[in-house]
């Protein structure tokens, strides 16, 4: 998720879970042949298992970022066909490429001979005209005979011509139903399911008909949610039984940040949604809103606003 899911918000995530794995916003392969490598691609080791999610459509543009994705040590690289932005579809990325399979599967064939480390395809399950029915179908085969190792679809349209990148998100209808016949025409391949799924329950109820979930903005603007995963997904025991337990382990990292010159306000903007329904979640929003862009805001911010929740809440207190 473009702007949302960076190094500090991935850091986060994986205090709340061990087992999830974790995706990086969406980078272009520009960006990453030509920008700043260390800001762009660095992350901290606790992330893994983290994948990187290019957008570009030259196969030997994208071959190269997802070499140089594999030398940073991501664990996936994943491309993009299914990000609906302006700025997506104007360079030729993202969900305009559903149009063009035989291109999208080049772009694969060309990522794989170039990495060992998985490579995989988000997709919509059309945009605009197309019939669902064809264009999953026609892109999914091409892209597996190409050899991708899995398939992530989010079960909705884009609509490229008349709905904003917001709109895309929630307008067009979801059919979950067309991705379970997806994975029902093609047994072997794994088939992971996003779009519009609010939490664990909803996340077990798909796993009956698919091989993953990927949660977006659910597990962004409502953390507390990854609380359970390990648990209630991997029956294991969880890293952190409260949020609080989870930011007190951050506290080492968010140190670390800040002395190498990170705003704190560029860590706890990822924040906001750690309390949502527990009494006093506002007062730690507001706290943070309002103490943590001060120039030189530290850590007793955060200690602060945490003191603001009135209760040491689990998961799911806050349901």
């Amino acid at each position: 998720m473009m702007d949302w899911t960076d190094r500090h918000c991935r850091v986060f995530h994986r205090h709340l879970t061990r087992r999830a794995l974790l995706y990086t916003e969406m980078l272009t392969t520009g960006a990453i042949i030509h920008g700043d490598r260390e800001r762009l691609l660095g992350f901290d080791a606790v992330e893994h298992p983290v994948a990187l999610q290019l957008g570009g459509s030259d196969p030997g543009e994208l071959a190269k970022a997802a070499r140089i994705g594999e030398q940073f040590g991501y664990d996936e690289i994943n491309l993009n066909v299914g990000c609906p932005s302006d700025r997506v579809k104007d360079g030729r990325f993202g969900a305009c490429l559903m149009a063009e399979p035989d291109l999208v599967a080049r772009c694969v064939d060309a990522m794989k001979g170039a990495v060992s480390v998985p490579v995989t395809v988000k997709c919509r399950i059309g945009i605009d005209d197309q019939d669902p029915e064809v264009a999953l179908d026609t892109l999914a085969r091409a892209v597996v005979a190409a050899g991708s190792d899995a398939l992530i679809v989010h079960a909705r349209k884009a609509w490229l011509n008349g709905l904003s990148p917001k709109e895309n998100r929630d307008i067009p209808p979801l059919d979950y139903d067309r991705v379970y016949r997806l994975k029902r025409a093609m047994p072997d391949v794994p088939v992971i399911i996003n779009g519009g799924v609010l939490g664990i329950e909803e996340a077990k109820a798909h796993l009956a008909h698919v091989d993953g979930v990927m949660l977006g903005r659910a597990a962004y603007q409502e953390p507390w949610r990854l609380l359970a995963v390990d648990s209630d997904i991997f029956g294991e025991v969880a890293p952190r039984a409260t949020m609080q337990d989870a930011f007190e382990a951050m506290m080492p990292y968010i140190e670390t940040q800040l002395a190498r010159g990170t705003r704190l306000h560029a860590i706890t903007r990822h924040f906001v949604g750690a309390f949502h329904a527990v009494p006093g979640a506002r007062a730690f929003r507001r706290h943070l809103a309002e103490q943590g862009v001060r120039p030189g805001a530290g850590v007793d911010v955060l200690r602060d606003a945490i003191a603001r929740v009135g209760a040491r809440a689990p998961a799911e207190a806050a349901a």
